[in-house]
């Protein structure tokens, strides 16, 4: 646990009693502060009493008027579509509002630093999608390469509840909008944003209110170095703000596709192969066509923006290639869980989105595609010239009959439920096809959670190959 500094003496009100809520409530105690929690669901605030907290109904006039500070947990809205209750009467009132992301920021810095040899770093990885990949991709690399290392935040645990700094350690966080949007305190050493599509759009008010969350993590947190997916507009306009000019080091520009070239300090990847150029002369270059973990373009463009981080760590590139060969991807995205006969079963539970799903589209040649659930506004249309490797598809949720009707002169099948639509897709696989789960839509009119429904397919698929459940 990290405690929080500077909350000594003071009371501190937690609005939401989740993973990060609860985290924020431990290191608040430990810090010195009176807490004051709460949370509008029942099962969170029985869970809270169960750890030996006292709750305060801060929606009751009289509930956060005596708090110092207010944290916040990231699902909660505190800006658009409109503000919590709570923290809007905190705005009224003119009390702060943070979040865990702020708080660690102030608060893993301490004195200890001076008797390091080797200051600890912060790299910060934001965007629409890969953020979790590459986060768990650098991380990985730093592990096997010997390097301390700790990975939270949107992805594994929560900031708070991280172990306090060592020598030379290296802290990698995924930072959602949610997270980047709110926090008061934004100091990366490193920060990686890895591209933007549309996505959130209600919680930000807009594309541009998107990009904007983001963006603060570079434009307040002013890190050292940044690393920054140029493959679109707005990662090229970012680029532009950070840097003096081209020959400006400070700004990392990666890309999946084009090479770069007039720029101090590039990684990009072409064709399966990772180059790294500096001051116009080629340093590493890397074949990732193999490398298991990291199927597809997208990808490849998260192998450029980890690779990019660790060599700003100093790692050597035969350090950073070696590892890359071994990592083995994350559950529910690109993760091969299973093949019979030369037809391979791939989780991509995590596209809850139409740009997610076709990268995992434009990843393999040939693909029996399990798609749907709850759908996002304008279906799949968007996904109208990413079919060409699509042999038929598989629908399934609530969303499966606007599916069917935007899917045109594909091939198709409504299923209804995952296990018909595994059965049916391996039962029509050949060799050298993929049975893909990469559904286009959130996970909530069948489960509690893109992760669930990937633990579904993996069980599905796990039962027809024979191996028991997952």
């Amino acid at each position: 646990m990290i405690p929080v500094l500077g909350v000594e003496g003071k009371k501190v009100a937690v609005l939401g009693l989740g993973r990060s809520g609860l985290a924020a409530a431990r290191a608040l105690q430990a810090g010195g502060a009176e807490v004051l929690l709460w949370d509008d669901g029942e099962a969170a605030r029985a869970k809270a009493e169960a750890e030996g907290f006292a709750l305060t109904d801060l929606i009751r006039r009289g509930g956060i008027e005596t708090a110092d500070l207010l944290v916040t947990s990231p699902g909660i809205a505190h800006l658009y579509p409109a503000p919590h209750p709570v923290i809007a009467r905190a705005m009224e009132l003119g009390i702060a509002v943070d979040n865990d992301i702020g708080l660690f920021f102030r608060s893993y810095a301490t004195e200890e630093f001076h008797d390091f040899d080797q200051t600890p770093k912060v790299v910060c990885i934001t965007g629409s999608n890969g953020k979790s990949t590459t986060t768990a991709l650098i991380h990985h690399i730093l592990d096997v390469s010997g390097r301390p290392c700790q990975m939270g935040g949107n992805i594994g645990v929560g900031v708070l509840d991280l172990e306090p700094a060592q020598n030379n350690e290296v802290v990698v966080l995924e930072l959602s909008s949610y997270q980047t949007e709110l926090a008061r305190s934004l100091t990366p050493d490193i920060a990686v944003f890895t591209n933007l599509s549309p996505d959130h759009l209600d919680r930000h008010n807009g594309m541009g209110g998107y990009f904007a969350a983001k963006r603060r993590l570079f434009a307040e947190g002013g890190p050292d170095r940044a690393v920054i997916g140029v493959d679109e507009v707005e990662g090229r306009f970012l680029a532009g703000q950070l840097a003096e000019g081209p020959t400006d080091d400070r700004v990392i520009r990666v890309s999946s596709g084009q090479k770069l070239e007039g720029y101090a300090w590039t990684v990009f990847a072409r064709k399966g192969f990772l180059a790294e150029w500096r001051r116009g002369k080629q340093v590493a270059s890397v074949d990732l066509r193999g490398m298991a973990g990291l199927p597809g373009a997208h990808n490849h463009q998260n192998a450029c923006a980890a690779w990019a981080v660790c060599r700003t760590l100093g790692l050597a590139p035969k350090v950073i290639e070696a590892a890359m060969a071994s990592f083995a991807g994350l559950a529910h995205r690109s993760q091969v869980v299973g093949e019979r006969a030369g037809v391979r079963f791939v989780n991509d539970s995590k596209a809850t989105n139409v740009d997610s799903a076709a990268q995992a589209l434009r990843a393999y040649p040939a693909i029996r595609w399990i798609a749907g659930g709850q759908g996002k506004d304008g279906g799949i249309a968007a996904l109208a010239g990413e079919m060409g490797a699509v042999v038929k598809a598989y629908l399934i949720g609530a969303s499966a009959a606007e599916f069917a009707a935007q899917l045109g002169a594909v091939p198709h099948e409504i299923c209804g439920d995952m296990a018909t639509a595994v059965a049916r897709a391996a039962a029509e696989a050949v060799a050298g096809e993929v049975v893909l789960l990469s559904p286009a839509a959130a996970s909530f009119d069948q489960y509690a959670n893109f992760e669930m429904r990937g633990e579904d397919f993996t069980a599905q698929v796990k039962a027809l190959l024979g191996q028991g459940a997952a």
